[in-house]
């Protein structure tokens, strides 16, 4: 067991207002209007002075419509990347909660495909960093393993161009549509496609792949995190699970988590995790507290190997097999004292069918002096 020292730290700060970026969680309210979301994010972009670097929307397909509606009717069209994310919420809400990647006070250089914005570049001293969403393939009737080979030639070029490539990918996000089904063959596809990438880390991104359907119908959406040193120093670098094995041992191509250290901050990035024995068969088998539990000690861990905690924590995604299930992470925010911690949770497909709980995370803390 990791005695993580929740409880003897400062008091959680969801958004560092003097990291240079930032991410800005909302969730809707009980029996609120679909608008309200996105006007408490807009209030809270103008009182922070930031801009959204990419957004991120965990809904059900259906209220599509009606939420376009109401973040145009805040924002007008969207000048940033979005990737929508058919998560629908634990509680028959239409919208589960939206994550708002920002940056104050730095200049953003937007990255187009065509006529859609897909990405944000911005420096904050240390690095240059793309964010890259809402990218899948342009022919939506090949088969899914062809759509990512496919997928995986758009995301390429549009980094090339916002001047990166694909060796300065740092995390991805993988949103597949009937994931169970495909699974072995997206892993095939995707580590085929890596396995002459000369990574920049010397690692495979942090990566995140769970079962989502989109509006365009197309096998899978995606989302990325590039960066590249600018300055002496910069660097991002793998980041190992001590209570798990490497993802590659068992087949899929992604590090378990990655850490960025640049501008005078480590950001430290999670990728999707689950209930994992160290030999990469899944624990706790139809127990969907045991695997709650197992889970976030796993990534409390992972925190612990780099100095850091949940209070720490600046962004979480939580994904359900059942909405049933979101009370047993409830009861272990509340055990720990974090009710405030900033998740998204969302009803969800697993890449496992046996899989019932998944968490995503990052976190931030002042690079160490020199």
């Amino acid at each position: 067991m990791i005695n993580d020292p929740v409880h003897r730290v400062a008091p959680l700060s969801p958004a560092k207002a003097s990291a240079p970026e930032l991410v800005l969680s909302e969730c809707m309210r009980p029996g609120e209007p679909v608008v309200a979301i996105f006007q408490r994010l807009a209030l809270d972009l103008a009182t922070r002075q930031a801009e959204i670097l990419m957004l991120m929307i965990y809904g059900g397909l259906a209220a599509r419509g009606e939420v376009d509606r109401a973040m145009r009717g805040v924002f007008g069209d969207a000048q940033w990347p979005v990737t929508w994310v058919e998560s629908a919420s634990c509680d028959d809400a239409p919208i589960a909660g939206v994550q708002a990647f920002a940056v104050s006070g730095r200049p953003i250089t937007r990255v187009r495909l065509g006529n859609r914005i897909v990405g944000s570049v911005y420096e904050d001293g240390g690095a240059r960093h793309c964010l890259l969403g809402g990218l899948g393939p342009t022919a939506l009737a090949l088969r899914p393993p062809a759509q990512v080979q496919q997928t995986f030639g758009n995301l390429e070029w549009a980094l090339d161009q916002a001047g990166f490539e694909l060796a300065d990918v740092v995390r991805t996000w993988f949103y597949n549509d009937d994931i169970l089904s495909w699974y072995a063959d997206f892993n095939r596809v995707r580590s085929a496609h890596y396995a002459d990438v000369k990574w920049r880390t010397g690692s495979l991104p942090a990566s995140t792949g769970i079962g989502a359907r989109n509006a365009d119908g197309a096998a899978l959406t995606v989302a990325a995190w590039a960066m590249r040193p600018i300055a002496l120093g910069a660097h991002a670098r793998e980041v190992g699970s001590p209570l798990q094995c490497p993802a590659p041992a068992y087949g899929s191509a992604f590090a378990r988590a990655m850490e960025i250290d640049s501008g005078g901050w480590r950001r430290l990035l999670v990728s999707g995790t689950a209930s994992i024995f160290p030999d990469g068969k899944t624990a706790w088998l139809g127990n969907a507290k045991k695997q709650v539990d197992l889970t976030m000690e796993v990534v409390g861990a992972i925190l612990h190997s780099r100095s850091m905690n949940f209070r720490d924590v600046t962004r979480a995604t939580a994904y359900f097999r059942h909405p049933q299930f979101k009370a047993y992470l409830d009861l272990w925010l509340a055990a720990c004292e974090l009710p405030q911690m900033p998740v998204v949770s969302t009803h969800s497909v697993i890449c496992r069918d046996d899989l019932l709980f998944e968490i995503e995370l990052d976190a931030v803390a002042p690079a160490a002096a020199d």
